[in-house]
C-alpha cells in the first residue's frame, strides 16, 4: 500500500474541516434552541452522519448514480463524515460486514465499541476528576503566582 499524497490529505484535511464546522454549528444550534440536556445534537449527527455516509459511498463509487472521483470520495467520506461524526464510518463498516456475510464479527464489533466507548468515557472522566483533585505541582503553583 503506498502513502497517501499530500492531495489525497488535503481533501480530507478539507472535508473534515468541513464537517467540523457543520457538527459544531448543530451543536450550537440545539443549545441555543433547546438548552443542554439530552444529547439530540449527537444523536442527530451521528444518525445523519450514519445515513450521509452510506448515501455517499453508494452513489459516488465506481458505477453509482454520481460516481466521483478518488479526491471526492475523500473530502465526503473519510474528510466530512469523519469530521461531522466518527459515528459515521463505524456504521458504514458494520454494514460492510453484514453484507459480506460476516454478521457474527458485525455483532463482536458493535458491541465492543460501545463497550469501549462507554468505558474509555468512565475511564477518560475519572482520570480527569483525579487530575483535577490533586494538588498543584510547585512549578505549576509558581506559573499561577506569576500571572
Amino acid at each position: 500500500m503506498r502513502p497517501p499524497a499530500l492531495r489525497e490529505l488535503a481533501m480530507v484535511g478539507l472535508g473534515a474541516g468541513l464537517g467540523s464546522l457543520a457538527r459544531a454549528g448543530v451543536a450550537w444550534l440545539h443549545l441555543a434552541t433547546l438548552g443542554p440536556g439530552f444529547p439530540f445534537a449527537t444523536l442527530a449527527v451521528n444518525v445523519v452522519g450514519s445515513f450521509l455516509i452510506g448515501l455517499a459511498a453508494a452513489t459516488t463509487a465506481p458505477g453509482g448514480r454520481f460516481a466521483a472521483s478518488a479526491d471526492v470520495r475523500n473530502l465526503l467520506l473519510a474528510g466530512f463524515c469523519g469530521g461531522f461524526t466518527t459515528f459515521s464510518i463505524f456504521g458504514l463498516e458494520t454494514i460492510l460486514l453484514v453484507a459480506a456475510g460476516e454478521g457474527v464479527r458485525a455483532g463482536l464489533y458493535v458491541g465492543g465499541s460501545i463497550l469501549g466507548w462507554l468505558a474509555a468515557a468512565w475511564f477518560g472522566t475519572r482520570a480527569g476528576e483525579a487530575l483535577n483533585a490533586r494538588p498543584p505541582s510547585r512549578r505549576e503553583r509558581g506559573r499561577d503566582a506569576a500571572s
